[in-house]
């Protein structure tokens, strides 16, 4: 007789997609990932949300490798918004897992994991048309801020996937100790990739491109998947366009990865690349 009324509030907030549902199978399926590689949950409150976290810190005063969620189930369909934008898989958790870093920290984006009592300022509107607005990226942002001040870290290393490449970008040049970053899948120009697929745009959203080339002076290292069908080359291309000072970009291509497979493969050696500026454009 109890279970009656929570179905009817889970289809009615679906139906309105006003409410965010967090699912237990995929937190539980993330919380197993996190505890085979010593990342300890953490919720991080960074108004006006609290985020879900997962991390591993073992050295004080040493950088932290930051990783940056992508956008997650934000839509079930193209014309039919998800009810929980929480990632059907925890790919990008799965990747901080295999980080050997010994500051490691897994940021979910603003109404992923965390569930809805926990978040009431979570609507839809955080998933879909301002998934990089201004309240997004400072709540990220008060995340980073959190981890470097409780590991008295110099600074931070980001990574950031798909639509977590946008935060990254939007995130770094509001700070001045961003050590690196780098971006698996970006989607650095939104206003091209809903263009490329005939979406609305994201009205409400921080656009990546304006901060183009206030990171120049940024070492960075995108990542881009041979067979991604979601985010195009010259979605990378024209964020470097737009930077204008190539000395600290570089690109690699991952000719057998997709935008959401291939990546665990190639990470560990990935990770060895190096992320540098150099002297010289080239």
């Amino acid at each position: 007789m109890l279970k009656r009324p929570i179905l009817i509030l889970a289809a009615f907030c679906f139906l309105l997609s006003g409410c965010a549902t967090s699912s237990p199978e995929r937190s539980a399926k993330a919380f197993t990932v996190a505890q085979e590689a010593g990342l300890q949950k953490e919720m991080v409150k960074a108004a006006p949300f609290v985020l879900t976290a997962y991390a591993r810190l073992s050295a004080p005063g040493k950088p932290i490798h930051i990783y940056i969620e992508g956008d997650g189930y934000a839509w079930v369909t193209r014309n039919r918004v998800s009810g929980d934008p929480t990632p059907r898989q925890p790919m990008v958790l799965s990747l901080a897992a295999e980080d050997p870093a010994p500051n490691v920290v897994y940021l979910a984006r603003p109404c992923q994991y965390t569930p809805q009592e926990q978040n009431p300022k979570c609507e839809e509107f955080y998933w879909t048309g301002g998934r990089f607005s201004e309240e997004v990226v400072r709540s990220m942002d008060e995340a980073v801020s959190y981890f470097i001040g409780k590991t008295g870290a110099p600074g931070a290393d980001l990574i950031g996937y798909s639509g977590g490449a946008a935060v990254a970008v939007l995130v770094a040049v509001r700070r001045t100790d961003i050590l690196s970053f780098r971006t698996i899948a970006g989607n650095l120009n939104p206003e091209l990739v809903n263009r490329y697929h005939e979406v609305s745009p994201l009205d409400g959203s921080l656009d990546p491109m304006d901060a183009a080339d206030k990171v120049a002076s940024i070492p960075q290292l995108h990542f881009i998947g041979g067979d991604d069908e979601l985010i195009p080359l010259e979605t990378v291309s024209s964020f470097l366009k737009k930077m204008g000072d190539e000395r600290c970009f570089r690109m690699k291509t991952i000719s057998d990865a997709s935008h959401e497979n291939g990546w665990m493969e190639a990470w560990p050696e990935l990770l060895r690349e190096p992320v540098v500026c150099r002297k010289e454009a080239v």
